[in-house]
């Protein structure tokens, strides 16, 4: 099955945003994310392609390669079939003959070059305190740094790497048949422009091994699911002196007991008494840096929300905090004895004796219903 366009699935324009792209993926990601829909295999599904679309434009080299080229631009097994293991793009594998035919140059390679290292993810998981108040965590990452016993060469020591037999130090050879010149990668280098006659014992040659490093990162306040902290420098280290590649923290939050999260506000359910409800009253509610006082006015009835505004989350980027919503859930006696329900009998028979006023809710619900099923007849009838 042909894979969905990345903007539709993310729900945006062409031209969106990026913070209008971040929003649409935060929204998107919560409503599907697995914690919220346990067991749920389409929704799961639906999480992971607004995930793959999300890291795909938001990153502006892949949006470019996405936005020209489609699917197959962003492919990594689209991108390697072609004409042999070191062509790439058109002018990979033709350049050579436009050069011979109008004497431009031909993009040879010039020598061992140097490739930057590639980035790193890891994935740390945070609870909700922790993202609203910020945190520092030691991380151990596993990544390629370069060799210590050959300083990244590759050679044992004592040796150097030797300009390469094949390709004589360009990095690329050319296989002519006809009219065609076709470039490629060298097979013995592979691009490096040397070879290594004796490997370094450490690394096998390959200039770099693989290690665990601690790291400190500090985690902002406000944080939330989908965000990253990026470490300049940390990912693996480069190849022939290029430069290391970055690391990327990527965040979650754990669920929270007590606490829903969205966007900068808090949701909580508050369960309070039959009595309280009836005739008010205060209680303590919470709150991620304490305790507040919540007044519940008399005849509440469940499902009332209050709002207690700068209890919610200050936004990671600035701003005003977010507020804290309370929802009410009046909780029903149980365990009652005799004493407490023959009571609770003469209360509600009490009740009875002023007809309507005491709960008009349910009078005017059963009205409904009543009205409801008086037309069903009379459609039937008719």
């Amino acid at each position: 099955m042909s894979k969905r366009d990345y903007y539709e699935v993310l729900g945006v324009t062409r031209n969106v945003s990026e913070a209008e792209l971040k929003k649409s993926y935060r929204r998107l990601a919560m409503k599907y994310h697995p914690d919220r829909n346990p067991d749920d295999a389409e929704a799961e599904a639906q999480f992971k392609e607004v995930k793959e679309a999300y890291e795909v434009l938001s990153d502006s080299q892949k949006r470019a390669a996405y936005d020209q080229f489609g699917h197959a631009g962003v492919d990594p097994q689209a991108q390697a079939g072609g004409f042999g293991a070191g062509a790439t793009s058109f002018s990979d594998i033709f350049g050579d003959v436009f050069g011979d035919i109008f004497g431009g140059g031909g993009g040879r390679a010039s020598g061992s070059r140097a490739h930057r290292g590639s980035d790193l993810q890891y994935n740390l998981e945070i609870t909700l305190e922790e993202a609203v108040f910020g945190v520092e965590k030691e991380l151990e990452i596993p990544r390629l740094e370069v060799c210590d016993v050959c300083d990244g060469s590759g050679a044992a020591p004592g040796t150097k790497p030797e300009t390469c037999s094949t390709c004589g130090g360009l990095g690329q050879v050319r296989m002519q048949q006809g009219f065609f010149s076709v470039q490629q990668t060298c097979p013995t280098c592979k691009g490096t422009g040397k070879e290594i006659k004796q490997p370094c014992p450490a690394c096998y040659g390959e200039g770099r091994v693989q290690k665990h490093k601690k790291l400190r990162v500090k985690i902002p306040p406000g944080v939330d699911t989908g965000d990253r902290v990026r470490l300049t420098g940390e990912g693996e280290a480069g190849v022939h002196g290029g430069p290391s590649g970055d690391l990327y923290v990527q965040v979650r939050v754990k669920p929270h007991r007590i606490f829903e999260r969205e966007g900068e506000d808090l949701y909580c359910e508050v369960p309070i008494s039959f009595a309280t409800a009836t005739l008010g009253g205060e209680l303590e509610a919470p709150t991620l840096d304490g305790r507040v006082n919540l007044r519940i006015p008399a005849e509440t009835q469940t499902g009332k929300v209050f709002r207690i505004r700068g209890k919610g989350v200050k936004p990671v980027r600035g701003g005003a905090p977010g507020d804290l919503f309370c929802r009410v859930k009046i909780e029903t006696p149980v365990n009652l004895n005799k004493e407490q329900k023959a009571l609770l009998k003469q209360f509600s028979e009490s009740l009875a004796k002023g007809g309507t006023k005491h709960s008009p809710q349910e009078h005017g619900w059963l009205d409904g219903v009543k009205g409801f099923f008086e037309e069903l007849k009379s459609k039937f009838q008719a």
